[in-house]
Formats: structure tokens, sequence, C-alpha cells
């Protein structure tokens, strides 16, 4: 059984999830940091050497807690794969509810940020972006098979696109500090890939008319 970690480690790692994803990275400091979970500055320095290990791990929390999250919801249970990835897609766009803060993607922020400048930070948000993607790839296959679906495209290229356009809706959102634009553009998106499975395309539940 692997160690408990420290309690004011998880603190400071919810700590991170949070407010990075309010204030962005570079904005955020040791000291809202420390004020958000409660802990003193020595306790971070502790577990952290520095603001960007703690960024690095809470890359790493995210992948995690994405995947228990997603691989335990409902639309797991469908039986065709390809009900599967609609359910995730609209499992998506129908968490784009509320403050933007608190649906917007931590590594997705954190690496517009560090892409240039912090490597290491850059490293570990691909590898939570492209960990969470790959999750897609069975069930894409699967339903590539079974509902005799061809082309030039392959199923990690479609997983990763789903991201990149989730990751742009955020985007939006931001810019228009309104989570329409968001459920919009994951609208978008699951009519591409109904249509890709030559499923027809009806209107979904978030459809939004001007």
């Amino acid at each position: 059984m692997a160690p408990r970690q420290s309690p004011a480690k998880d603190k400071l790692i919810g700590a991170a999830v949070k407010v990075v994803r309010e204030k962005g990275f570079n904005a955020t400091s040791v000291d809202d940091l420390c004020r958000e979970a409660g802990v003193t500055k020595g306790a971070f320095f502790h577990h952290f050497p520095t603001k960007v290990d703690l960024g690095i791990a809470a890359a790493g929390a995210w992948k995690l807690h994405a995947n228990e999250l997603f691989g335990g919801a409902p639309f797991m249970a469908e039986e065709d794969p390809l009900d599967r990835i609609l359910g995730y897609l609209e499992y998506r766009r129908d968490m784009l509810e509320g403050p933007i803060g608190e649906f917007t993607c931590l590594v997705g922020t954190m690496v517009q940020e560090s892409y240039e400048t912090l490597p290491a930070l850059r490293e570990a948000c691909q590898d939570s972006i492209w960990g969470h993607a790959l999750t897609l790839v069975n069930d894409i296959e699967a339903a590539r098979v079974r509902h005799g679906v061809t082309g030039d495209w392959t199923a990690e290229s479609l997983a990763l696109h789903t991201q990149a356009v989730l990751q742009g809706a955020f985007i939006l959102a931001k810019a228009a500090d309104d989570p329409q634009a968001a459920r919009d553009t994951a609208d978008h998106l699951i009519r591409y890939v109904r249509m890709l499975f030559n499923l027809p395309v009806i209107r979904s539940e978030g459809e939004h008319h001007g």
C-alpha cells in the first residue's frame, strides 16, 4: 500500500488547482497558495522547493482526478463504444456551467504560460493532457470497427482533437467571460463526431440560439 500523502501537501495541491484556474500560474504567488491551503510558507517549502514543483504535482493529480471522474461517469455503462464517446462529450459540455474558473482546465491554463519558459512544467502538462486524451482511444477504435467507419485518421488523432476543441472552448469562455461560448463550441464538437460516424445530426440539449 502506498504511504498516505501529507495533509499539507494535499491541501497545497488542491489550492493550486483552485487558484491557478482562477488567476493563472504566473499571477499566483506562493503566498496565495499558502493562504488558500491554510498552511505556512515553511510547510510549502518543506513539500515543494518551488512553485513549479507544486505545478508539476498538481498536473499529475489533475490527470488522475480526470481519469477517475470520467471513468466512473454514467455514460461508461453504455454498451456501444460510440455511445460512450458521445456520452463523454455531452458530459463535458454539461459541465460548462457556473464560474469559469471552476470548469476550465488546470493544465491547459498552465501550459499556455509555461510552454517556452518552464519546460518541466510544460512536459507535466503534456503528460496530463495526452494521458487523459488517450483514455478515449480504445473506444474510438472499437466504434470505428463496430460502425464500419474508415478514413485517413487515427483514433489517437481524434482523441487529441476532442481535447484541442475543449481547450479552445475554455479560452473562448474566458475571452467572452461567458460559459455559453464554451457550450456552443462543445455542441459543434458533438455534431462533428456524429457526422464522422455517419449519424444524423440532432439538436443538442445545450444548443444556444441567439
